[in-house]
C-alpha cells in the first residue's frame, strides 16, 4: 500500500515517510534538454513504469523509480541523462561510468547522451536492478 504526500504529491511506500518534500514535476526537471535526450527519457518511461509494481515520483533534481526500494533514477545534468541503477556485483563494462560500493550493493551510472546510446543492454541493466530491489 503506497501513500501520497499531500504538499508534494508523491507516492510514497508508507505514510508520513521522511523524504524531500519538494513539489517538481518530469517537464520541470528536463526544460533544459535537447529533443534527443526527452525522447530518450520518454521511452525509458514507457518501458519501464510498465514494469509489475513500480511508481514513479520526482525529487529536488531526479525522477524515482520505485519497485520495493528505489531501483533506478535518472539525473538530468547539462546535455545528459545520468542513469543510477543497481547491481549485486562490479560491473566490468563500457558503458557503465561509475561504480560505487555502498550497502551490500553497487550503484552505477550511465552517462546517456543521446538517443543511440539507449541499448537493449542498458535495459538489461536497470531490469537486473529491478529484480535486485
Amino acid at each position: 500500500m503506497s501513500w501520497i504526500c499531500p504538499i508534494c504529491e508523491r507516492e510514497l511506500k508508507k505514510p508520513n515517510q521522511i523524504h524531500y518534500c519538494i513539489k517538481v514535476s518530469v517537464d520541470d526537471l528536463l526544460k533544459d534538454q535537447s529533443e534527443e535526450l526527452v525522447l530518450a527519457f520518454d521511452k525509458l518511461l514507457a518501458e519501464i513504469a510498465d514494469w509489475d509494481g513500480v511508481t514513479v515520483s520526482c525529487s529536488k533534481n531526479c525522477i524515482v523509480f520505485v519497485h520495493n526500494q528505489t531501483f533506478f533514477l535518472i539525473r538530468p545534468m547539462k546535455g545528459l541523462l545520468d542513469l543510477k541503477f543497481y547491481s549485486p556485483k562490479l560491473l566490468e563494462d563500457s558503458i557503465v561510468t561509475k561504480s560505487t560500493f555502498y550497502s551490500k550493493k553497487y550503484e552505477n551510472h550511465i552517462r546517456l547522451t543521446s538517443l543511440d546510446k539507449l541499448t537493449p543492454r542498458v535495459y538489461a541493466l536497470i531490469k537486473e536492478s529491478y529484480n535486485l530491489l
